[in-house]
Protein backbone atom coordinates (compact mmCIF):
# COMPACT_ATOMS: atom_id res chain seq x y z
CA UNK A 1 0.00 0.00 0.00
CA UNK A 2 0.99 3.88 -0.34
CA UNK A 3 1.76 4.51 3.14
CA UNK A 4 3.45 1.05 4.00
CA UNK A 5 6.43 1.72 6.61
CA UNK A 6 5.31 5.22 7.37
CA UNK A 7 4.52 5.52 11.47
CA UNK A 8 2.13 8.03 12.49
CA UNK A 9 2.05 9.03 16.34
CA UNK A 10 -1.60 10.56 16.70
CA UNK A 11 -2.02 12.85 19.66
CA UNK A 12 -5.42 13.53 18.31
CA UNK A 13 -9.20 13.09 19.61
CA UNK A 14 -12.85 13.06 18.28
CA UNK A 15 -12.63 14.03 14.66
CA UNK A 16 -10.42 15.81 12.47
CA UNK A 17 -7.06 14.51 13.48
CA UNK A 18 -8.63 11.18 13.76
CA UNK A 19 -9.82 11.36 10.11
CA UNK A 20 -6.65 12.85 8.56
CA UNK A 21 -4.84 9.70 10.53
CA UNK A 22 -7.75 7.13 9.40
CA UNK A 23 -6.86 7.30 6.04
CA UNK A 24 -3.61 7.23 6.39
CA UNK A 25 -3.94 3.63 8.71
CA UNK A 26 -6.46 2.76 5.93
CA UNK A 27 -3.65 3.16 3.43
CA UNK A 28 -0.84 1.26 5.06
CA UNK A 29 0.75 3.61 7.92
CA UNK A 30 1.50 2.14 10.96
CA UNK A 31 -1.25 4.84 13.12
CA UNK A 32 -0.45 4.97 17.21
CA UNK A 33 -3.00 6.23 18.52
CA UNK A 34 -1.94 7.90 22.29
CA UNK A 35 -4.69 7.69 24.63
CA UNK A 36 -5.26 9.54 27.99
CA UNK A 37 -5.29 6.55 31.07
CA UNK A 38 -9.29 6.18 32.23
CA UNK A 39 -11.51 7.03 29.20
CA UNK A 40 -9.43 7.63 26.38
CA UNK A 41 -10.36 9.37 23.57
CA UNK A 42 -13.90 10.84 24.15
CA UNK A 43 -14.73 9.46 20.97
CA UNK A 44 -15.25 6.18 22.70
CA UNK A 45 -18.18 7.17 24.08
CA UNK A 46 -20.00 9.27 21.84
CA UNK A 47 -23.60 7.64 20.40
CA UNK A 48 -24.74 4.14 19.88
CA UNK A 49 -22.59 1.36 19.67
CA UNK A 50 -23.00 -2.43 17.99
CA UNK A 51 -19.96 -3.94 19.53
CA UNK A 52 -17.13 -3.12 21.77
CA UNK A 53 -16.79 0.19 20.71
CA UNK A 54 -19.16 2.82 19.93
CA UNK A 55 -20.05 3.77 16.17
CA UNK A 56 -18.51 7.10 15.73
CA UNK A 57 -15.01 5.48 17.81
CA UNK A 58 -14.67 2.68 15.50
CA UNK A 59 -15.31 4.47 12.28
CA UNK A 60 -12.40 7.15 13.06
CA UNK A 61 -10.09 4.00 14.40
CA UNK A 62 -9.98 1.14 12.71
CA UNK A 63 -6.93 -0.39 11.75
CA UNK A 64 -4.98 1.67 14.18
CA UNK A 65 -3.31 0.82 17.72
CA UNK A 66 -3.79 1.85 20.96
CA UNK A 67 -1.07 3.37 23.88
CA UNK A 68 -2.05 4.90 26.87
CA UNK A 69 0.27 7.65 28.18
CA UNK A 70 0.20 9.97 31.08
CA UNK A 71 1.96 13.19 29.48
CA UNK A 72 2.00 14.75 33.04
CA UNK A 73 4.60 11.35 34.14
CA UNK A 74 7.92 12.34 32.84
CA UNK A 75 8.49 8.68 32.71
CA UNK A 76 5.84 8.28 30.28
CA UNK A 77 6.79 11.46 28.40
CA UNK A 78 10.01 10.15 27.94
CA UNK A 79 8.84 7.00 26.56
CA UNK A 80 6.75 8.81 24.29
CA UNK A 81 9.66 10.86 22.84
CA UNK A 82 11.34 7.84 22.42
CA UNK A 83 8.63 6.40 19.86
CA UNK A 84 8.54 9.85 18.48
CA UNK A 85 12.11 9.27 17.69
CA UNK A 86 11.10 6.39 15.41
CA UNK A 87 8.16 8.46 13.60
CA UNK A 88 7.32 9.97 10.83
CA UNK A 89 4.51 11.77 11.35
CA UNK A 90 3.44 13.98 14.82
CA UNK A 91 -0.75 14.44 14.36
CA UNK A 92 -2.16 16.61 17.42
CA UNK A 93 -5.33 18.76 18.39
CA UNK A 94 -4.69 20.11 22.13
CA UNK A 95 -5.85 24.09 22.39
CA UNK A 96 -2.39 25.97 21.21
CA UNK A 97 0.34 25.64 23.75
CA UNK A 98 -0.33 22.55 25.33
CA UNK A 99 2.14 20.12 23.90
CA UNK A 100 4.90 22.16 24.56
CA UNK A 101 3.55 22.79 28.48
CA UNK A 102 3.51 18.72 28.16
CA UNK A 103 7.02 18.64 27.31
CA UNK A 104 5.75 16.72 23.32
CA UNK A 105 5.56 19.58 21.07
CA UNK A 106 7.54 20.57 17.75
CA UNK A 107 10.69 21.47 18.73
CA UNK A 108 10.63 19.24 21.52
CA UNK A 109 10.44 16.49 19.15
CA UNK A 110 12.33 17.84 16.49
CA UNK A 111 15.48 18.05 18.50
CA UNK A 112 15.15 14.43 18.69
CA UNK A 113 14.15 13.95 15.27
CA UNK A 114 14.53 16.66 12.52
CA UNK A 115 12.82 14.45 10.16
CA UNK A 116 9.42 14.55 11.42
CA UNK A 117 6.79 16.46 10.00
CA UNK A 118 4.08 17.50 12.84
CA UNK A 119 1.17 18.51 12.15
CA UNK A 120 -1.00 20.37 14.68
CA UNK A 121 -4.73 21.03 14.48
CA UNK A 122 -6.81 23.64 16.48
CA UNK A 123 -9.85 25.84 16.06
CA UNK A 124 -8.15 29.02 15.58
CA UNK A 125 -4.55 27.99 14.79
CA UNK A 126 -1.45 28.26 16.33
CA UNK A 127 -1.28 32.57 16.63
CA UNK A 128 -3.39 35.26 15.84
CA UNK A 129 -5.88 36.82 18.51
CA UNK A 130 -8.82 33.83 18.54
CA UNK A 131 -5.52 31.55 18.95
CA UNK A 132 -6.62 30.01 22.56
CA UNK A 133 -10.12 30.34 22.16
CA UNK A 134 -12.24 27.08 22.17
CA UNK A 135 -14.34 26.31 19.74
CA UNK A 136 -15.88 23.12 17.92
CA UNK A 137 -17.04 22.45 14.21
CA UNK A 138 -20.16 24.24 14.53
CA UNK A 139 -19.13 27.57 16.26
CA UNK A 140 -15.97 28.04 13.09
CA UNK A 141 -19.12 27.18 10.57
CA UNK A 142 -20.74 30.54 12.24
CA UNK A 143 -17.39 32.24 12.49
CA UNK A 144 -16.38 31.65 8.77
CA UNK A 145 -19.32 33.04 7.58
CA UNK A 146 -20.72 29.59 6.23
CA UNK A 147 -23.86 29.64 8.24
CA UNK A 148 -25.18 32.74 6.57
CA UNK A 149 -25.12 31.47 3.64
CA UNK A 150 -26.88 27.60 4.46
CA UNK A 151 -30.05 28.99 5.46
CA UNK A 152 -33.35 27.13 5.66
CA UNK A 153 -36.90 27.28 4.82
CA UNK A 154 -37.63 29.93 7.46
CA UNK A 155 -34.29 32.16 6.59
CA UNK A 156 -32.36 31.24 9.44
CA UNK A 157 -29.38 29.40 9.71
CA UNK A 158 -30.09 25.83 9.34
CA UNK A 159 -27.84 23.26 11.21
CA UNK A 160 -25.82 21.31 8.76
CA UNK A 161 -25.46 17.61 9.12
CA UNK A 162 -21.97 17.18 8.35
CA UNK A 163 -18.91 19.04 10.52
CA UNK A 164 -17.45 20.52 7.74
CA UNK A 165 -14.48 22.72 9.71
CA UNK A 166 -13.66 19.54 11.38
CA UNK A 167 -13.73 17.26 7.96
CA UNK A 168 -12.05 19.88 6.10
CA UNK A 169 -9.52 20.58 8.25
CA UNK A 170 -9.04 16.41 8.75
CA UNK A 171 -8.65 16.52 4.52
CA UNK A 172 -6.23 19.69 4.56
CA UNK A 173 -4.28 18.31 7.35
CA UNK A 174 -3.71 14.83 5.10
CA UNK A 175 -3.03 16.71 2.33
CA UNK A 176 -0.12 18.87 4.15
CA UNK A 177 1.46 16.12 5.69
CA UNK A 178 1.77 14.56 2.14
CA UNK A 179 3.04 17.00 0.60
CA UNK A 180 5.66 17.50 3.64
CA UNK A 181 6.42 14.03 3.69
CA UNK A 182 7.41 13.94 -0.37
CA UNK A 183 9.64 17.25 0.21
CA UNK A 184 11.39 15.53 3.20
CA UNK A 185 12.61 13.32 0.44
CA UNK A 186 13.97 15.86 -1.02
CA UNK A 187 15.66 17.67 1.44
CA UNK A 188 16.01 15.42 4.47
CA UNK A 189 13.66 17.22 6.69
CA UNK A 190 10.64 17.49 8.27
CA UNK A 191 8.22 20.69 9.11
CA UNK A 192 5.82 21.89 11.23
CA UNK A 193 2.01 22.09 9.83
CA UNK A 194 -0.37 24.61 11.30
CA UNK A 195 -4.15 23.38 10.52
CA UNK A 196 -6.61 25.72 11.71
CA UNK A 197 -10.08 24.82 11.32
CA UNK A 198 -11.32 28.55 10.83
CA UNK A 199 -9.16 29.05 8.41
CA UNK A 200 -10.00 25.65 5.82
CA UNK A 201 -13.34 26.49 6.30
CA UNK A 202 -13.10 30.18 4.21
CA UNK A 203 -10.82 28.46 2.16
CA UNK A 204 -13.34 26.40 1.37
CA UNK A 205 -16.00 28.79 0.12
CA UNK A 206 -14.38 30.24 -2.65
CA UNK A 207 -17.13 29.48 -5.44
CA UNK A 208 -19.57 31.73 -3.13
CA UNK A 209 -17.29 34.69 -2.97
CA UNK A 210 -18.39 36.69 -5.73
CA UNK A 211 -20.51 39.20 -3.84
CA UNK A 212 -18.58 39.94 -0.86
CA UNK A 213 -14.71 40.05 -2.82
CA UNK A 214 -16.36 41.62 -6.33
CA UNK A 215 -18.81 44.13 -4.47
CA UNK A 216 -17.87 43.86 -0.53
CA UNK A 217 -21.34 42.50 -0.05
CA UNK A 218 -23.41 39.67 1.53
CA UNK A 219 -24.62 37.69 -0.68
CA UNK A 220 -28.43 36.49 -0.86
CA UNK A 221 -28.48 33.12 -0.80
CA UNK A 222 -31.89 32.60 -1.90
CA UNK A 223 -30.40 34.77 -5.28
CA UNK A 224 -27.23 32.59 -6.06
CA UNK A 225 -26.40 29.61 -8.44
CA UNK A 226 -26.01 27.37 -5.60
CA UNK A 227 -27.98 28.28 -2.93
CA UNK A 228 -31.65 28.88 -3.79
CA UNK A 229 -31.25 31.39 -7.01
CA UNK A 230 -31.18 28.47 -9.34
CA UNK A 231 -34.51 26.67 -10.39
CA UNK A 232 -32.11 24.16 -12.12
CA UNK A 233 -29.76 23.54 -8.46
CA UNK A 234 -32.86 23.05 -5.73
CA UNK A 235 -34.99 20.27 -4.13
CA UNK A 236 -38.78 19.72 -5.02
CA UNK A 237 -41.28 17.71 -3.11
CA UNK A 238 -42.52 15.10 -4.94
CA UNK A 239 -46.76 13.79 -4.73
CA UNK A 240 -45.24 10.74 -1.88
CA UNK A 241 -44.19 13.52 -0.02
CA UNK A 242 -40.61 12.67 -0.88
CA UNK A 243 -37.81 15.37 -2.26
CA UNK A 244 -35.53 14.74 -5.13
CA UNK A 245 -32.90 17.41 -6.57
CA UNK A 246 -32.24 19.21 -9.69
CA UNK A 247 -28.55 19.59 -9.77
CA UNK A 248 -27.01 20.62 -12.47
CA UNK A 249 -27.40 24.00 -14.64
CA UNK A 250 -25.67 23.75 -18.11
CA UNK A 251 -27.87 24.40 -20.92
CA UNK A 252 -28.30 21.28 -21.96
CA UNK A 253 -29.71 20.06 -18.88
CA UNK A 254 -32.04 22.81 -18.83
CA UNK A 255 -33.05 22.51 -22.34
CA UNK A 256 -33.19 18.55 -22.19
CA UNK A 257 -35.50 18.75 -19.23
CA UNK A 258 -37.56 21.56 -19.70
CA UNK A 259 -38.00 20.42 -23.38
CA UNK A 260 -39.38 16.75 -22.05
CA UNK A 261 -41.97 18.72 -19.95
CA UNK A 262 -43.53 20.88 -22.72
CA UNK A 263 -42.09 24.51 -21.72
CA UNK A 264 -38.74 24.70 -23.54
CA UNK A 265 -39.91 28.69 -23.92
CA UNK A 266 -38.76 28.57 -19.82
CA UNK A 267 -35.43 27.82 -20.60
CA UNK A 268 -34.23 31.67 -21.71
CA UNK A 269 -34.99 32.43 -17.51
CA UNK A 270 -32.50 29.65 -16.46
CA UNK A 271 -29.76 30.91 -18.78
CA UNK A 272 -30.09 34.41 -17.91
CA UNK A 273 -28.13 33.55 -14.48
CA UNK A 274 -29.01 32.51 -11.12
CA UNK A 275 -31.51 35.34 -9.10
CA UNK A 276 -35.28 36.18 -8.47
CA UNK A 277 -36.42 36.11 -12.58
CA UNK A 278 -36.15 31.87 -12.40
CA UNK A 279 -39.26 32.51 -10.04
CA UNK A 280 -41.85 31.25 -12.89
CA UNK A 281 -39.76 28.42 -13.66
CA UNK A 282 -39.49 27.04 -10.11
CA UNK A 283 -42.88 27.43 -9.27
CA UNK A 284 -43.49 25.43 -12.50
CA UNK A 285 -41.14 22.24 -11.51
CA UNK A 286 -42.36 22.23 -8.34
CA UNK A 287 -46.18 22.07 -9.59
CA UNK A 288 -45.07 19.40 -12.09
CA UNK A 289 -42.98 17.54 -9.54
CA UNK A 290 -45.55 17.26 -7.18
CA UNK A 291 -47.29 15.17 -9.80
CA UNK A 292 -45.78 11.86 -9.65
CA UNK A 293 -44.18 9.63 -6.89
CA UNK A 294 -40.33 9.51 -6.51
CA UNK A 295 -40.40 6.61 -7.45
CA UNK A 296 -41.79 7.39 -10.94
CA UNK A 297 -39.94 10.82 -11.00
CA UNK A 298 -37.08 8.59 -10.61
CA UNK A 299 -37.45 6.24 -13.55
CA UNK A 300 -38.61 8.95 -15.60
CA UNK A 301 -35.60 10.90 -15.29
CA UNK A 302 -33.70 8.28 -16.04
CA UNK A 303 -33.73 8.18 -19.39
CA UNK A 304 -32.98 11.81 -19.62
CA UNK A 305 -29.88 13.24 -20.16
CA UNK A 306 -30.65 15.50 -16.61
CA UNK A 307 -28.69 15.74 -13.42
CA UNK A 308 -30.73 14.89 -10.82
CA UNK A 309 -30.70 12.87 -7.25
CA UNK A 310 -33.20 11.35 -5.45
CA UNK A 311 -32.79 12.72 -1.53
CA UNK A 312 -32.16 9.36 0.21
CA UNK A 313 -32.63 8.23 3.63
CA UNK A 314 -29.82 7.14 5.10
CA UNK A 315 -30.63 3.55 5.07
CA UNK A 316 -31.47 4.05 1.41
CA UNK A 317 -28.10 5.64 0.99
CA UNK A 318 -26.30 2.32 2.11
CA UNK A 319 -28.41 0.29 0.02
CA UNK A 320 -27.05 2.10 -3.33
CA UNK A 321 -25.95 -0.03 -5.79
CA UNK A 322 -23.06 2.19 -6.92
CA UNK A 323 -21.74 2.10 -3.40
CA UNK A 324 -21.90 -1.45 -3.30
CA UNK A 325 -20.29 -1.74 -6.61
CA UNK A 326 -17.47 0.24 -5.84
CA UNK A 327 -16.47 -1.01 -2.20
CA UNK A 328 -17.55 1.39 -0.31
CA UNK A 329 -19.42 -0.55 2.54
CA UNK A 330 -17.31 -3.76 3.76
CA UNK A 331 -18.60 -6.14 6.40
CA UNK A 332 -16.08 -7.30 9.16
CA UNK A 333 -15.80 -10.55 11.37
CA UNK A 334 -19.12 -9.22 13.01
CA UNK A 335 -21.06 -8.25 10.62
CA UNK A 336 -20.79 -4.45 11.13
CA UNK A 337 -20.93 -2.61 8.65
CA UNK A 338 -18.16 -0.38 7.84
CA UNK A 339 -17.63 3.31 4.78
CA UNK A 340 -14.78 2.09 2.77
CA UNK A 341 -12.13 4.18 2.24
CA UNK A 342 -13.33 6.79 -0.90
CA UNK A 343 -9.25 7.14 -1.99
CA UNK A 344 -9.42 4.35 -4.38
CA UNK A 345 -5.70 3.41 -6.18
CA UNK A 346 -5.67 1.34 -9.38
CA UNK A 347 -2.27 -0.21 -8.33
CA UNK A 348 -1.48 -0.39 -4.46
CA UNK A 349 -5.29 -0.32 -3.02
CA UNK A 350 -6.36 0.23 0.20
CA UNK A 351 -6.36 -2.64 2.52
CA UNK A 352 -8.65 -1.61 5.21
CA UNK A 353 -8.04 -3.57 9.26
CA UNK A 354 -12.06 -3.48 9.87
CA UNK A 355 -10.97 -3.73 13.63
CA UNK A 356 -10.43 -0.67 16.17
CA UNK A 357 -8.21 -1.37 18.82
CA UNK A 358 -9.17 -1.86 22.80
CA UNK A 359 -8.36 1.48 24.79
CA UNK A 360 -4.16 1.09 25.45
CA UNK A 361 -4.06 -2.56 23.76
CA UNK A 362 -1.09 -1.97 22.32
CA UNK A 363 0.77 -0.08 25.24
CA UNK A 364 3.08 -2.96 26.27
CA UNK A 365 4.15 -4.25 22.97
CA UNK A 366 4.91 -0.70 21.35
CA UNK A 367 6.23 1.54 24.65
CA UNK A 368 8.46 -1.27 26.69
CA UNK A 369 7.95 -4.33 24.93
CA UNK A 370 8.79 -7.30 27.49
CA UNK A 371 8.44 -5.11 30.82
CA UNK A 372 4.93 -4.02 32.68
CA UNK A 373 3.52 -1.78 30.74
CA UNK A 374 3.83 2.27 32.08
CA UNK A 375 0.59 3.58 34.24
CA UNK A 376 -0.29 -0.08 35.20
Amino acid sequence: MKLDGIRVVDLSVFLPGPYLTLAMADHGAEVIKVEVPGEGDPGRHIGLSDGQSTVFFRNLNRGKKSIVVDLKNGDQREWLLELCETADVVVESFRPGVVDRLGVGYEAVRARNPRIVYCSISAFGQEGPFSGRPAHDLALEAESGLLTASLGGDGKPAMPAIPVADVLAGLQGLSAVLMALLRRNQTGHGDYIDISMHDVTVGAMLNILGPTLAEGRQPIPTHERTTGGAAFYRPYETRDGRFLVLAGQEPKFIHNLLGALGRPDLAELCLRGPGPHQQPVMHFLAEVFRSKTLAEWDAYLATLDVCYGRVNTLPEAFAHENLQARGMLLKDAQGRTHVGPPIHFRHEPASPVLREPRLGEHTQAIMNPGSPTPGE
